[in-house]
């Protein structure tokens, strides 16, 4: 089976241990925290390199600005805070000082989607996807494990200009092999399929492999697609697929609304109209509970997902 007994790592963790191997190759790369730097493991470059990491307190605004006057210096600035403070409290700062100067700076944000669990509504940023693909000059990354999260940072710090990079807030099993894995930037396929393509990132890669395992006792070959790169979209790994199977079915720990599912539903409208189902939280705020309850409610879950996914395929026998 592919999903039996991955070991499970965190994301978090990975990224700070990574942050420390980047300040040691260059001594350009300066860490600013909004008081969070434990919860997003940016503590490991305070305690590496304190002269070079700066806690802006809570001061969200504060902090982007500071990091473009750093990144317009010559640094390469790296600022973590959760997720849903910093696409949402510091937006203006980030797309008037940010990205429409292209400046070097990398938001690393954690604590992204429903898997924020018990902190509740306030705090489960479904929107942040959104609102940074919406930026001129963005990139945004959504990594799926611990190994390309390390592969994605590293990739940030070499790649001139804003980058918008979410991380999870619960460990997640490994997918990748961490020998073989580069990033490029570019979709891959994980698994090979004819009836019907799964187009997801992050937490829900796993999902969908398990959905892929569910529809194979059924007879039905999915296609399963990693996205970690929501912007630039991989349009041909994409069009490639979907000009096989037929059908997508995307699926995403974020509002179907102007995340992964509509990046898709763009693509497909000017260039390879198929049937879509988008799988995320329909246009409403998350709630408090505990991290699996939550991914099930939300129809996050292989075990919930399959039946729309069966449902997409009678969609598509029906209009042949």
């Amino acid at each position: 089976m592919l999903t039996d007994k991955k070991p499970v790592s965190s994301l978090r963790a990975a990224y700070g241990e990574t942050l420390v191997e980047l300040g040691k190759e260059n001594p350009n790369i300066v860490v600013l925290d909004a008081d969070l730097a434990c919860s997003t493991q940016t503590v490991k470059f305070q305690k590496a390199f304190p002269e070079r990491f700066f806690n802006m307190g809570v001061a969200e605004q504060d902090a982007v600005g500071t990091a473009a006057g750093l990144a317009y210096s010559g640094k390469t600035a790296f600022f973590s805070t959760f997720a849903v403070f910093a696409s949402g409290r510091a937006w203006d700062q980030v797309r008037c000082s940010v990205a429409h100067p292209r400046y070097n700076v990398k938001i690393v944000a954690t604590h992204g989607g429903v898997t924020v669990g018990e902190d509740g509504a306030s705090h489960q940023a479904l929107e942040d996807i959104s609102l940074m693909r919406s930026l001129p000059n963005m990139t945004v990354i959504v990594p799926a494990d611990s190994i390309e999260t390390r592969a994605a940072i590293r990739h940030a710090a070499l790649t001139p200009g804003p980058f918008y990079i979410r991380l999870t807030r619960p460990n997640l099993p490994e997918v990748f092999d961490a020998k073989e894995y580069k990033f490029t930037g570019s979709a891959s396929v994980l698994l090979e399929g004819q009836d019907i393509t799964i187009a997801t990132f992050g937490e829900t890669v796993i999902e969908a492999l398990k959905c892929s395992e569910i529809l194979e006792q059924k007879g039905i070959s999915a296609e399963v697609i990693s996205v970690p790169v929501i912007k630039p979209l991989d349009d041909d790994a994409i069009l490639n697929s979907v000009s096989k199977t037929g059908a997508i079915l995307t699926v995403e720990n974020h509002s179907i609304i102007g995340g992964l599912g509509s990046a898709v539903c763009e693509l497909l409208s000017e260039k390879m109209p198929v049937p879509v189902k988008r799988i995320g939280v329909r246009d409403e705020f998350g709630q408090s509970g505990k991290y699996d309850e939550l991914m099930k409610k939300y129809g996050l879950t292989a075990n919930v997902f399959v039946n729309d996914a069966l449902g997409l395929l009678e969609r598509k026998n029906n209009k042949k």
